[in-house]
């Protein structure tokens, strides 16, 4: 079997420092960014070096009872060149077990990334997956979609609150719901406005609560990358967004959908009290996050959020 690297794979710069299974440094050595997309792969190349590891071994078993038994200096040797050349074939072959491996870490660490990225200074993390109710299928005819990451809507909790507490009292009134229960939504889902879908010019979409743009959404839209758990893992998607005018339209937008839809009539009806609110919310399936009750309550009870809320109040 030809084990040199074809022309057309670069080996990772991580794998590199972990091509010999006796280095054990080299493998000390991917501890230091865990999540970095080199580090990603030279695990998963760890992971299949094992595996061929258990093929080979069970095949000299196999053969050891059926031949003249080794000697224990030739069955040392012949462990070790087993292990050497288990690792240069995943460095080299794709087995599978690998690939899968690295998407699901990779989706992992991105997730992680995103939460530490939008965290506020209480712990509070952004939910991990976007309303799993819209589609992200663009509609035929739809306003054609912008590409632009994120931005920030506001630099601390109490400017985010400055800014879209007034058009979410308002809607919650409406609705009968608390303020707090909507405005800690609104809060996980951007981090705090530290987070918010932008368009390729650079304006901010004003999505708060990550509603995404089905194939009913006719207005302006902008894709951006999500996290969402399919069956308990965390996947990393790219997905369409509706995109607002307007702080005041995104909430209005926002109340529209849980007023108007059967899916959460009971978020809504208990909505008077936000514990329940919470609750009822992530059992409707808002989000795909299985932590998503979890991280609202820990918005809603954090200092940041009593802080933010106290100096509006104050204000006023």
């Amino acid at each position: 079997m030809n084990l040199r690297t074809p022309a057309s794979i670069t080996p990772a710069p991580a794998a590199n420092s972990a091509n010999t299974y006796s280095n054990l440094n080299g493998l000390a050595a991917l501890k230091a960014n865990p999540n970095s997309p080199q580090a990603i792969h030279a695990v998963a190349q760890q992971v299949d070096a094992l595996f061929l590891q258990m093929m080979l071994k069970s095949m000299r078993d196999a053969s050891a009872e059926v031949g003249d038994p080794q000697s224990n200096e030739m069955g040392m040797y012949q462990d070790m060149f087993d292990k050497q050349i288990a690792l240069s074939l995943s460095q080299h072959q794709d087995l599978g077990l690998g690939a899968q491996l690295t998407r699901q870490m990779a989706a992992l660490a991105a997730a992680a990334a995103a939460d530490g990225a939008a965290t506020p200074a209480a712990g509070a993390t952004p939910a991990a997956g976007a309303m799993s109710a819209a589609g992200a299928t663009p509609a035929s005819g739809a306003a054609p979609e912008s590409t632009g990451g994120t931005t920030a809507l506001a630099g601390t909790p109490e400017e985010f609150v400055s800014q879209v507490y007034p058009a979410i009292e308002r809607a919650a009134q409406a609705l009968g719901v608390s303020p707090h229960a909507m405005l800690a939504q609104a809060a996980l889902e951007t981090g705090w406005g530290r987070r918010v879908a932008r368009t390729a010019g650079g304006a901010s979409s004003l999505n708060l609560f990550g509603i995404k743009a089905d194939d009913h959404w006719n207005g302006a839209r902008v894709a951006a990358d999500t996290v969402e758990f399919s069956g308990g893992v965390a996947v990393q998607k790219r997905a369409s967004f509706r995109a607002y005018g307007s702080v005041e339209q995104s909430v209005a937008d926002f109340a529209r959908l849980i007023g108007t839809s059967p899916r959460y009539r009971d978020a809504v009806a208990q909505g008077g009290d936000p514990q329940s609110y919470v609750q009822a919310i992530a059992k409707s399936g808002y989000s795909t996050d299985p932590e998503y009750a979890n991280k609202l309550n820990q918005v809603l009870n954090s200092a940041t959020f009593r802080q933010a809320v106290g100096t509006r109040l104050a204000a006023l």
